[in-house]
């Protein structure tokens, strides 16, 4: 997107599918996660075993981290457009460098 300008109407169409697109990703994972975690669950309670505390913890790192990186850190995040908007609005205040 242009820094001075209103994005096209192209631009937000690509840009709301690529955010769609990576929290579906993300809402698949954690699909994923809890059914394999409760499975795993199952089967350790049937053992009277707490072994499956570790891949839960493993894994729940790493969708945790998918979770930030979708939601908080992402390319079209909130966090990441204030800040943008934000070192934009500061670099606008600077004078030009001299050459």
């Amino acid at each position: 997107m242009t820094p001075n300008a209103f994005p096209q109407a192209s631009e937000l169409e690509r840009l709301a599918r690529r955010r769609v697109k990576a929290r579906l990703g993300w809402y698949t994972h954690a699909t994923v996660y809890l059914l394999v975690i409760g499975g795993l669950a199952l089967l350790g309670l049937w053992q009277g075993r707490l072994w499956p505390v570790a891949p839960a913890l493993g894994w729940g790192l790493g969708l945790l981290m998918h979770g930030l990186a979708v939601f908080v850190w992402g390319q079209g995040s909130d966090l990441q457009e204030r800040m943008v908007r934000r070192e934009r609005e500061r670099l606008m205040r600077q004078p030009p460098p001299n050459h």
